[in-house]
């Protein structure tokens, strides 16, 4: 996408038109969260991956777009890889840290204006040490928060800022049916899902997926990258 206003980051929520009708695709997206100060957390035994809902997407064929945070890659640098070595995904940004560019976001620690756009830079290192491949200009702020202090700063980086319009819920969630029926109601043709690739704090989401994959294919949608989600091309 171009530059927003003002040089400003530009912002990508869903595909809409200005008129008539919209295909029926859907991107499913999520966040491989993982903050700079977790790694005591890891070594203890916390696992901020999800092996088995990556699995469940290569099983069902979902094309995926996963929002990966340089300091997930580092903590997990072969499954990182193998994510981006798959055509099945794409990798975007998530930060490095998984702090808030904006404050007040969620209580996450705040990331100084002048260090934003070295903090989206040093997740794409952490991605190149990984061998990470598949990697698209893209970022999705911590928490989705953020102002316009946030997208002029992070202009030099030359991302995409990816949002959503459905919330899947999945954060902290155990209930994997509430889950699928907050996204079954939600999506619409064009719609951007949110959800989470992190088994400590998205326990549910690979049951989730599980069910909401077939119902939204019975309803005649497609699964889509982010990517292909931008394309307005028919």
């Amino acid at each position: 996408m171009a530059p927003g206003p003002a040089g400003r980051t530009p912002v990508f929520e869903r595909r809409t038109t200005g008129g008539g009708s919209v295909e029926k695709v859907v991107a499913l997206t999520f966040d491989a969260d993982m903050t700079a100060d977790q790694g005591p957390r890891a070594a203890s035994g916390e696992r901020f991956d999800n092996p088995d809902l990556v699995a469940a997407l290569r099983r069902l064929k979902v094309p995926s777009t996963v929002f990966m945070t340089g300091r997930w890659a580092e903590e997990y640098p072969a499954q990182a890889k193998a994510i981006g070595a798959d055509p099945l995904f794409e990798v975007a940004n998530h930060s490095y840290s998984h702090h808030a560019f904006s404050s007040p976001c969620y209580g996450l620690p705040v990331v100084g204006k002048t260090a934003m756009a070295r903090d989206v830079e040093r997740a794409f290192t952490a991605f190149r040490k990984a061998g990470v491949r598949n990697v698209v200009p893209y970022f999705r702020f911590p928490g989705g928060c953020y102002d316009d202090k946030a997208l002029s700063a992070l202009a030099p980086a030359n991302v995409t800022a990816v949002q959503w319009d459905v919330v899947s819920g999945d954060a902290f969630a155990t209930d994997a049916d509430a889950v699928a029926e907050q996204v079954l109601d939600g999506v619409r043709p064009g719609s951007l899902v949110v959800m989470h690739c992190t088994r400590s704090a998205a326990p549910a989401t690979e049951a989730a997926v599980r069910r909401i994959v077939p119902e939204l294919r019975e309803r005649g949608y497609r699964f889509v990258k982010v990517s292909e989600l931008m394309d307005d091309r028919p």
